[in-house]
């Protein structure tokens, strides 16, 4: 292969790649933010007691969670196909990339929330705020930090996912990597591939934790 058929085909593959992390992991949160903050809600201490909706929402989330990547890939194709048309390429892929990551960001949210100080809420229950004031205004806020660095490591993991993707051939650089490297043995493409996912691995994880620093009250001088 050319160098620059290879330098163009690695540049749709980071496309799309980049594409399918990045509009996953939005839609995944927008699952997955709330499902975390009724995690911490109906927890037995939490703002709004209610056991068995915790215990529902805690099982399913474990359920989905505990369901391998490649497989959840493979089982889903009738929803994919359903929602998107096709079972192949970048777009569908986002299915199955948002089904397995919602869980694990409710998770993340989840854990992020349990790091704010309980006598910051007890504080704001005790000025008569709302359940929804508190989420708002205090439990988001004082975790601001923690979530942020949350969402780099949702990003890492579902680029990751989505290079598993190329096995069924769901696009991006997992798909150059399994069609060239795999298929046609040819290790200089997959190993040219494998660098350029660490390296936007390296980038995001960068950008997010220098986000994070900034928000970070600790370090502030």
């Amino acid at each position: 292969m050319e160098t620059q058929e290879l330098i163009k085909m690695l540049a749709e593959g980071s496309v799309d790649t980049l594409y399918m992390t990045l509009v996953s992991t939005a839609l995944a949160y927008v699952i997955g933010f709330p499902m975390g903050i009724a995690l911490i809600v109906t927890r037995k201490d939490g703002l709004k007691p209610m056991p068995s909706v915790n215990r529902i929402l805690d099982i399913f989330v474990n359920i989905l969670r505990s369901i391998p990547f490649l497989i959840l890939l493979i089982a889903v194709t009738p929803l994919t196909k359903l929602i998107v048309g096709k079972s192949y390429g970048s777009t569908a892929t986002i299915v199955p990339l948002v089904i397995a990551a919602a869980p694990f960001i409710a998770r993340m949210i989840e854990s992020s929330l349990l790091e704010v100080e309980h006598g910051v809420v007890e504080a704001a229950l005790s000025m008569g705020a709302s359940p929804l004031k508190i989420i708002v205004k205090v439990l988001i806020p004082e975790a601001k930090t923690s979530l942020i660095v949350g969402c780099t490591i949702a990003l890492s993991t579902i680029l990751g996912y989505s290079a598993m993707a190329g096995v069924v051939a769901g696009g991006g650089l997992g798909d150059i990597a399994i069609r060239y490297g795999y298929h046609r043995y040819q290790t200089d493409i997959m190993l040219i591939t494998v660098i350029v996912l660490v390296l936007i691995v390296q980038i995001l994880q960068e950008v997010g934790m220098q986000i994070s620093k900034r928000t970070d009250k600790r370090v502030r001088g």
